[in-house]
């Protein structure tokens, strides 16, 4: 396996600072599953169990546990989650859903729960067998030892080729009663999202629903989640869930039922603030990512037309390496515009690098200036906006430059 690459430059400079949630226990450990010398399993309990929902991958080749969980979620209750890394137990076969079965009977049997209760997900190379044995007492031990603190550990355990540990945090409220809401992710390669992207879990001690917290969490990824793209590939594991105690009843909050009652505006605002957050920083990891860009589309025909060329625009790899070779080519965006699909007018489209106005109405902009549009290019953080010039929609969706170093990555990945 390559040497870990450095931390991305575009990593937070500060991490947040995740507080114990009410109603969680995490621990982290090693599994020996494919790394040597660093924790690859993570084991999250809910003592007294938790309202769940998820949304997974569109892929038509599922990992084993894609499947597992979305049978499981019929049931809307959760005691323990399983993730491991370093092995997607995708494209496995009959093998697959046995090392599933076997992990989540483990799991069970570690906290005292039935299996319809387990969660699980695998994070690394496809194709390869899961050894499922080796998570053999070591799911035990990690019951036992499983606290409420340790978040920051628990990210660092589901990591990939993710160069840091990705989590967020916030307060709400409900009825007046303070609720938390943790989260967590990981992800760097493979990343095109058209539901979740990546692995990520959410955790909150509010009291609601599993059928609200589904509705809740179908909505919250349209804008965050499902507006991120590394690479343009979706993979086989995507799986974004989250999990609410209820642990805040016993402060007064009274239960949710459905998704669209009022007293749950401050949570879904502060939800969709920790989805986001985590989401911009899968794209601030994109494998060899120096750049963070933003692309934001207006004039479009609609809404959908939007996301659609700012997808073209973020997954073109001629516009990622422009911005990786800090290029002003604003011809690039010009010829990502174009292949969308949605309806455009060559001599209405305008676009922007940062502030600057590089192009309009069909044209290079009169007052252009090279070395200010290259001003821009050479920062951390990218704006590329277009203005299509038909219409209302608009859409943002984030990614990250393309460089050497992600073929690097991608070159050698099993090795």
């Amino acid at each position: 396996m390559a040497a870990a690459a450095p931390v991305s430059p575009l990593a937070p400079k500060v991490f947040a600072e995740l507080p114990p949630l009410d109603g969680v226990r995490l621990a982290a450990g090693a599994a020996g599953i494919r790394y040597q010398g660093r924790t690859d399993v993570l084991l999250a309990v809910f003592d007294h169990g938790a309202t769940v929902a998820g949304v997974f991958t569109t892929s038509k080749c599922p990992s084993a546990p894609v499947d597992w969980c979305r049978e499981k979620l019929r049931g809307g209750r959760a005691r323990a989650l399983v993730v491991n890394s370093g092995n997607a137990n995708a494209f496995t076969g009959k093998a697959g859903r046995e090392a599933a079965e076997l992990t989540a009977k483990l799991a069970a049997k570690a906290v005292g729960a039935d299996e319809g209760e387990i969660f699980l997900a695998s994070t690394g190379v496809i194709g390869e067998p899961l050894d499922a044995t080796k998570f053999e007492g070591v799911l035990d031990r990690l019951a036992s030892e499983a606290r409420p603190e340790g978040w920051l550990d628990a990210a660092r355990a589901i990591m990939t080729t993710d160069t840091f540990p990705k989590v967020a945090t916030a307060k709400a409220e409900i009825d007046g009663v303070e609720v938390t809401i943790n989260g967590m992710a990981k992800g760097a390669g493979m990343i095109a999202p058209d539901m979740a992207t990546m692995l990520s879990y959410v955790f909150t001690d509010a009291a609601i629903s599993s059928e609200a917290l589904q509705k809740l969490l179908s909505k919250g990824v349209k804008t965050t989640f499902n507006a991120v793209t590394v690479d343009s590939d979706t993979s086989t594991s995507d799986t974004l869930m989250l999990f609410a105690t209820g642990a805040a009843e016993k402060r007064g909050q009274k239960k949710v039922k459905k998704a669209g009652d009022k007293r749950l505006k401050d949570f879904v605002a502060k939800l969709e603030t920790v989805l986001l957050d985590l989401a911009q920083q899968v794209a601030r990891d994109g494998e060899g990512a120096r750049k963070f860009i933003e692309v934001r589309v207006t004039g479009a025909e609609d809404d959908k037309a939007a996301k659609r060329i700012a997808f073209s625009i973020a997954n073109s790899p001629l516009v990622k390496t422009a911005a990786a070779g800090e290029d002003a080519n604003w011809g690039r965006v010009v010829m990502a515009v174009g292949k969308a699909g949605e309806k455009a007018e060559r001599d209405l489209l305008s676009i922007w690098f940062g502030d600057i106005r590089v192009a309009h109405e069909g044209r290079r902009d009169p007052d252009y200036d090279e070395a200010a549009a290259s001003a821009v290019m050479k920062q951390d953080k990218i704006v590329i906006r277009a203005d299509i010039g038909v219409g209302k929609g608009e859409a943002t969706v984030w990614t990250c430059d393309l460089t050497k170093e992600y073929v690097a990555i991608n070159g050698d990945y099993r090795s």
